[in-house]
């Protein structure tokens, strides 16, 4: 009989590459994790809408208490302002401004651990929560949604801890995620979330896993329509029909608003770099004694406004867009001047909610001057909204869709659009990017501790 014949040894390279595979985790367990971050994206941005609001509840109820009320900001607003800036200096330096910046500062360089935990970590982003709550309680002239861009970008990065070793999805998807994810929860329009990431967050590079990206962003604009409903911030505008009486008029208010708008990221950006005058020599030598003078300023303009300059400006973009003339004449002016001092002092501060109010006036302004009837004048202040803060941020795209879905627009959708993009065009003549700009400008520490200086042995003593 023949022997049987041998069995061949089994491949060894074959058996590692079957022991790895049933080693490695699954890549839908990664993205489980990713989702399930989203979620909590998600809840951490509501828990910061509801802090901010009550915050700004709590000064307009401070403020309007008797005949004294409104005098209480001279005294609340200049010690806030100095309180949150050594705050910010002394424990968060990176959570000074909006914090667009230190995201695109991030997303763009790829910094070493230590400068992207200074610019993107959920320390940083929790401190970003309080420190904006408490801007608001000061009555400071400042918005939450554009500060939910790195605090959804900090908590979102947490993420990766929790991946495999040999996971493909990395800090860069992760943190374009979380902070679209944050603006897709802060203004309760997912599409809009997801325009954001493509137009300012993935210029000098493209999204990896963009599905998964893109399923995080929506996740988390779900969590907060399952909190607040899926309600518009503005309502519905009232607009059956666009005339042709309203072309030279909205052509005025996109003009306008890209010019100012303009003006208003050319002053953001000069403020941050400083000038050899007085003012800048003084912020750089005494920043609270500067940052308390802003205060001041933002309180008298308050009173001015009779306290309508104060917070994000819902309740006034609101009230434009249901016909109620209640604000002063020159409140466009106020809000404008009052927004631009509170971000100078220093402080954590969004300029996204602000942009939208200064735009609603000058579109009610226009109509005004214009003689139009209240019916006319709500799709001009919709489109001064949005040709606003298209020239602030230089992101028409994102502009459009954002206040589209904030006021149920879709009827304004071309008129919309166009004036999105020539109020963008009218800016860039005046300003660079704003946050590009200020994302330069960014004072990162250094990459890596400085060696300590070796000390020369001491001599011997002699014999």
């Amino acid at each position: 009989m023949h022997p049987p014949p041998a069995t061949p040894p089994a491949d060894p390279g074959l058996r590692e590459q079957v022991s790895a595979a049933l080693l490695t985790p699954h890549p839908w367990l990664d993205r489980a994790v990713v989702l399930a971050w989203a979620a909590a994206t998600g809840l951490v941005v509501v828990g910061f809408t509801l802090l901010a609001e009550g915050a700004s509840h709590a000064f307009a109820g401070l403020t309007s208490d008797g005949v004294a009320g409104p005098w209480v900001a001279l005294v609340v607003t200049p010690l806030g302002t100095v309180a949150l800036l050594a705050w910010t200096r002394r424990f968060a330096p990176g959570a000074m401004g909006s914090g667009i910046p230190q995201v695109v500062r991030a997303l763009d360089d790829d910094p070493p651990a230590p400068q992207l935990s200074w610019l993107v970590s959920l320390k940083l982003s929790l401190h970003k929560v309080v420190l904006v709550s408490g801007g608001m309680l000061a009555g400071l002239s400042i918005g939450r949604e554009g500060p939910t861009v790195q605090v959804g970008a900090g908590v979102m990065l947490q993420a990766r801890r929790f991946l495999s070793a040999r996971t493909e999805i990395d800090a860069h998807d992760l943190m374009v995620a979380g902070a679209a994810a944050g603006i897709a929860a802060a203004f309760n329009t997912p599409l809009g979330g997801i325009v954001f990431a493509l137009e300012q967050l993935s210029r000098r590079r493209g999204i990896t896993h963009s599905s998964l990206v893109i399923a995080a962003i929506v996740l988390a604009g779900l969590v907060a329509v399952s909190v607040f409903g899926n309600l518009t911030y503005f309502g519905r505008l009232r607009v059956q029909e666009l005339s042709w009486s309203l072309l030279v008029p909205g052509l005025a208010v996109a003009l306008i608003a890209g010019a100012a708008g303009g003006l208003f990221s050319r002053l953001m950006i000069v403020s941050a770099q400083g000038l050899p005058d007085r003012f800048s020599r003084w912020r750089r030598a005494h920043p609270l004694r500067f940052a308390a003078g802003c205060g001041l300023a933002v309180a008298v303009i308050g009173i001015a406004s009779g306290g309508h300059t104060a917070g994000a400006g819902y309740a006034a973009t609101r009230g434009l867009l249901e016909g109620q003339d209640e604000l002063p004449a020159l409140f466009t002016l106020l809000k404008f001047c009052a927004t631009w001092l509170s971000a100078w002092s220093g402080v954590p501060a969004g300029v996204f909610a602000p942009s939208l109010t200064i735009g609603a006036g000058i579109g009610h302004d226009v109509a005004t001057l214009a003689g139009l009837s209240r019916e006319a004048t709500i799709p001009l202040i919709a489109l001064g909204m949005v040709g606003f803060l298209a020239a602030t941020t230089q992101g028409p795209i994102t502009a459009f869709i954002i206040v589209m879905e904030m006021v149920s627009g879709h009827t304004m959708v071309l008129s919309l659009m166009a004036c999105a993009l020539v109020a963008s065009g009218v800016s860039r003549l005046l300003s660079r990017p704003m946050y590009a700009e200020l994302a330069a400008l960014l004072p990162l520490p250094a990459a890596d501790p400085p060696a300590p200086a070796s000390t020369p042995p001491s001599p011997r003593p002699g014999p």
